[in-house]
C-alpha cells in the first residue's frame, strides 16, 4: 500500500469543473492581478474569519513582512515570537532589520509558551508574534492579555490555521493583524503561491492595501515603500471555488485524527508515541499531524518510507540555530523545548481523502518497527 504525505488529486479532480469554470471567468474579464475574483474572494474571507477585513497578498512570507511593515517595524526594534515555525516566521523581523527575540514552546503543543514572553519585553519590543503551529491556536486569551497590559500589538501567523478557533473565535481575528498562506498543502490551498492578511482596524487595512501595492492608495502616488504583493485573478477564482468545502476538508482532518488515536491506542503502542495534544475550547484543524518519537525517530521514518509511507520533519532545525540567523547571537541548549522537538517529532499523512484502511497501514507499520526495535534491544 501507498500513503503519501499529501495527496491532493482526488480533491482538485472533483473540483476540476468548477475550477476550469472559474478560470474562464477571469480569461474573460482579463484581470488577472486583483480584480472581481480577490475582491470578492476577500469579503467571503472576512466573513469566514469573522474580521472586518481580508487583503490578498503574493504569498503567506508577504502577508507576515506587510504586517510587520503596517507597524513601521525596523532597525532597534524587536519582535518576540517562537524559533520553531517555518522559515518566514522569522526572515519576515530580519528583513525589516529588526531582531527577532525567541520565546521557547510548549512542549504539548509546540506553540509558543505564553508563560515566558513578558520577562523577554524591553523598551524595543515593538511586537508579538505567535504562530498557530500545526493548526492549532496558541493561547490567544494569555497573549491578549499581554498585549494590553504592555500595549504591544500582536501578529499572527496563522498560515497552518485557517478555521482554527479558540473559544469560538477564529484565527486572525484575535490580533492586530493575521497572516495567512494559500500555499497548496495548506487546508484552503491554492494552485500557486498566495497569501491574505486580516484586520479589523480601518487605519491598518488601508495601510495594509496600500503596501502590498508598492506603497500607493492611488496609482503613481506612494505614500510609503511598499512591495508589489498583489494575489492574481486566477488564484483568487480557484480559492472561492474551495472556500466553500474548507469546513467539511477540516473536519474531516479532525476526524482523522482521532482515528489515529484510536488505532495508536487499540494497537497499545500510545505509550511510545506522543500524539498530538488538543488545547481545550479550541478547534484543531490539523494542518498537520505531528506525533513525537523519543527514540529512534530517524529510523523509524526510514523503515516507514520502505512501507511506502509518506512522513515529513516540521522542523528539523529550529530557528534560533539556522546558520541566517547565527548575527542574533543564540546557541545550542538555549532553548531546549524546541531543540528536542526538533529531534523528536514526524509528520503523517492527515489530508482529508486519507482512507482508514491506509490509516490502518500507518499504525501498523508503527507496531512493527516498535517490536522489531524491542527484540533487538
Amino acid at each position: 500500500m501507498k500513503v503519501p504525505l499529501l495527496d491532493l488529486s482526488e480533491q482538485n479532480a472533483k473540483l476540476r469543473p468548477e475550477i476550469e469554470a472559474a478560470l474562464g471567468r477571469v480569461l474573460d474579464t482579463n484581470a488577472f492581478i486583483l480584480g472581481g475574483e480577490v475582491a470578492e474572494l476577500e469579503c467571503e474571507l472576512a466573513g469566514y474569519c469573522g474580521t472586518k477585513y481580508a487583503i490578498g497578498c503574493a504569498s503567506g512570507s508577504d502577508a507576515l513582512l506587510l504586517a510587520m511593515m503596517a507597524f513601521d517595524i525596523g532597525p532597534g526594534d524587536e519582535v518576540i515570537t517562537t524559533p520553531y515555525s517555518f522559515f518566514a516566521t522569522v526572515s519576515a523581523i530580519t528583513r525589516l532589520g529588526a531582531t527577532p527575540v525567541f520565546v521557547d514552546i510548549e512542549p504539548d503543543t509546540y506553540n509558543i509558551d505564553v508563560a515566558q514572553i513578558e520577562a523577554k519585553i524591553t523598551e524595543r519590543t515593538k511586537a508579538i508574534q505567535p504562530v498557530h503551529l500545526f493548526g492549532q491556536c496558541a493561547d490567544m486569551a494569555a497573549l491578549n492579555a499581554i498585549s494590553e497590559k504592555h500595549r504591544i500589538p500582536l501578529i499572527e501567523d496563522a498560515a497552518q490555521a485557517i478555521g482554527a478557533e479558540e473559544n469560538g473565535i477564529r484565527a486572525g481575528n484575535m490580533s492586530a493583524v493575521g497572516c495567512f498562506s494559500f500555499y497548496p498543502s495548506k487546508n484552503l490551498g491554492g494552485m500557486g503561491d498566495g497569501g491574505f492578511m486580516t484586520a479589523n482596524d480601518d487605519e491598518i487595512a488601508e495601510k495594509l492595501k496600500a503596501l502590498r501595492v508598492h506603497g500607493s492608495k492611488e496609482r503613481y502616488f506612494h505614500k510609503w515603500v511598499g512591495l508589489n504583493s498583489r494575489l492574481d485573478g486566477f488564484q483568487g477564482a480557484v480559492l472561492r471555488v474551495k472556500l466553500p468545502h474548507l469546513d467539511e476538508w477540516s473536519d474531516k482532518r479532525k476526524a482523522n485524527a482521532d482515528r489515529y488515536g484510536e488505532l495508536f491506542s487499540a494497537a497499545g503502542i500510545s505509550g511510545e508515541v506522543t500524539l498530538p495534544y488538543e488545547r481545550p475550547n479550541v478547534r484543531h484543524i490539523y494542518n498537520q499531524y505531528v506525533v513525537r518519537v523519543p527514540e529512534g525517530r530517524d529510523e523509524l521514518r526510514a523503515f516507514l518510507a520502505e512501507k511506502g509511507i509518506g512522513t515529513d520533519i516540521y522542523y528539523p532545525v529550529p530557528l534560533h540555530l539556522q546558520e541566517c540567523f547565527e548575527f542574533v547571537g543564540y546557541k545550542a541548549g538555549d532553548l531546549p523545548e524546541a531543540e528536542r522537538a526538533a529531534r523528536e517529532t514526524l509528520a503523517l499523512p492527515i489530508y482529508p481523502e486519507l482512507q482508514p484502511a491506509q490509516q490502518e497501514y500507518v499504525v501498523a507499520a508503527f507496531k512493527e518497527f516498535l517490536a522489531d526495535r524491542s527484540a533487538s534491544a
